[in-house]
């Protein structure tokens, strides 16, 4: 087991990535670099992200960064989880050659933070209404961290269903080269979608969160029957647990990530969002509206 090798500055990021491709291509091998960007505390759900990255590419990177311009006033940016020891133990464990962690000067030299991505409608609805301007934030550090590393491929956890749709979105109306991999959200057993925010779940606040996934997957049970039917039935199995405070319930076209209407029959996206206890929890399951 090797230790990845950490690099904070873009400038040795950049040196060190162009000297591991330039080895691999002398020798025939694989010179396809392949990102993982990640805000550190990692569990098996970023596992999954780093395990289908190797699967891409030779030259992986993990990056370990908690993005400021992402986090509104009042949110939890300082008690936001920081693990580096433990997130580089789990990285050797799983063979990462290289680990991308700056700082918030290193990614952000000028205070007043200079330019921004805009993500648009679809940022400012659902998780955008609730954070305004977080998702400004994370297309602004993702467009740079492409920037930086110029990955084939970066990997991306469907558990994010907005900030997947929103990045590919960028990827595309920017034409930027790099491939946006997605895979499928990793579970509890008991069906709770993995967070690194489920460390501030107590045993309680762990079990009434898990009538999240009780109620998209009860909405995916009844999606033949249409959107309303689908909705009233996710919306019976959260309400029933007083301690899961419902932000909202939608369902979305895949493609344009708007609101279905109710006669709308076809492929869709359920996302849910709601506080339990302190913590907020986000999650989304697809549809075959019938």
């Amino acid at each position: 087991m090797s230790t990845p090798e950490v690099i904070s500055t873009i400038t040795a990021l950049q040196h060190r990535l162009g000297q591991a491709r330039r080895r691999s291509a002398l020798v025939g091998g694989d010179t396809r670099i392949v990102l993982v960007p990640t805000m550190g505390a990692l569990h098996a759900g970023h596992l999954a992200l780093v395990r289908r990255a190797h699967a891409l590419g030779e030259i992986v990177v993990v990056s370990i960064f908690v993005n400021p311009l992402q986090f509104g006033t009042g949110e939890d940016l300082e008690r936001y989880p920081r693990t580096l020891d433990a997130d580089l133990a789990t990285l050797a464990d799983e063979k990462v050659p290289f680990v991308f962690a700056p700082s918030a000067g290193e990614m952000y030299p000028d205070s007043a933070n200079g330019t921004r991505v805009t993500a648009g409608p679809i940022g400012s609805a659902y998780e955008g209404a609730a954070r305004p301007g977080h998702f400004d934030g994370m297309l602004t550090v993702v467009a740079k961290l492409l920037g930086i590393v110029a990955p084939d491929t970066a990997v991306f956890g469907q558990k994010d269903g907005q900030q997947v749709f929103l990045v590919q979105s960028m990827v595309a109306d920017l034409n930027l080269r790099s491939a946006i991999e997605v895979v499928e959200t990793v579970r509890e057993p008991s069906g709770l979608a993995l967070s690194s925010r489920n460390r501030y779940l107590d045993d309680a606040e762990n079990t009434a969160a898990q009538a999240l996934f009780a109620g998209l997957n009860a909405a995916a049970l009844a999606a033949l029957a249409g959107p309303v039917v689908a909705v009233a039935a996710a919306h019976a199995r959260i309400a029933a647990q007083p301690l899961v405070k419902l932000d909202y319930l939608v369902i979305v076209h895949p493609q344009t990530f708007l609101p279905v209407d109710d006669a709308y029959r076809g492929p869709a996206r359920m996302l849910v969002a709601a506080r339990v206890g302190t913590t907020r929890l986000i999650d989304n399951v697809p549809l075959a509206l019938g």
